[in-house]
């Protein structure tokens, strides 16, 4: 077993020091809006730094208060920004490290992948990997305790990431996360009208229709959409806005999006 994951980005994305990280983390969740819906069973969110995304990260996060002391196992996956490869990265770590606290790895659970042809362990996409790292702060301030499924998510196709996202579904106890961001590099205008016509597709559960140029995190956002039409769920659309609405010039902007899916159990699913 290895030792903690450590941070990459920490310092960079977000305070390393606990106090401000907590202190910046606590002021995103207080600005954002609140509601009476139960905790979801999967939330859709960002992973730019705090001060571009923040707030709209903020916004998913703020719907797990009544799941506060019921969840206690996070399933969480993003794209490979640095490393490209086939199939599911798994870690072997025993755990990830954050300033608020180191968070365990549910490698019981994680091993449930282990079956399928196409996951395996791959530190090097581990290692570098923001897209995941973020959102652990939101987690620690929303959360009494939880155990930590990381998979960095290489090329797979969307019934191969729909099976995998089965495997790992559980009950209550059980959140999904899937980390990404929408455009990139647009100008305002034209990120704002991508990001709109992408948020219509990921609330028609429209797996297909999603590409690289729509989100960076397509392919594990795809595989939630399938998994959602298949057993009838929805997903609810929290916050749409972009790096020019927070803090970033509008000359060329990153989208960001946040949902959620009200909870949703899963019948056995064939593998692929």
């Amino acid at each position: 077993m290895l030792p903690l994951r450590p941070t990459a980005v920490a310092g960079i994305f977000y305070p390393d020091a606990p106090t401000a990280l907590a202190r910046a983390v606590d002021d995103l969740l207080a600005e954002a809006p609140g509601s009476d819906a139960p905790a979801p069973k999967a939330l859709i969110a960002p992973h730019a730094g705090y001060v571009y995304s923040g707030p709209t990260a903020a916004a998913a996060y703020a719907r797990l208060a009544p799941g506060r002391d019921t969840i206690e196992r996070v399933v969480l996956l993003g794209p490979s920004h640095r490393v490209p490869f086939r199939g599911l990265a798994l870690t072997e770590a025993q755990g990830y490290a954050s300033p608020l606290g180191p968070v365990a790895i549910d490698h019981a659970w994680a091993d449930r992948l282990r079956a399928l042809p196409y996951a395996g362990t791959l530190e090097d996409a581990h290692l570098p990997e923001h897209a995941l790292e973020v959102h652990l702060p939101f987690l620690h301030r929303m959360l009494t305790r939880f155990t930590l499924v990381p998979v960095v998510c290489g090329q797979v196709s969307v019934a191969q990431m729909a099976a995998a996202l089965a495997e790992l579904w559980g009950g209550p106890e059980t959140l999904i996360v899937v980390s990404s961001d929408l455009s990139h590099y647009l100008p305002y205008d034209q990120a704002r009208a991508l990001d709109d016509a992408t948020a219509q597709t990921i609330e028609a559960l429209d797996a297909e229709a999603l590409g690289p140029r729509e989100a960076c995190g397509h392919i594990p956002v795809a595989g939630l959409l399938a998994l959602a039409r298949a057993h009838g769920g929805r997903l609810e659309r929290l916050d749409l806005r972009s790096s020019g609405d927070t803090a970033g010039s509008r000359e060329r902007v990153v989208g960001y999006g946040a949902w959620a899916l009200a909870p949703l159990s899963l019948s056995p699913q064939p593998r692929p």
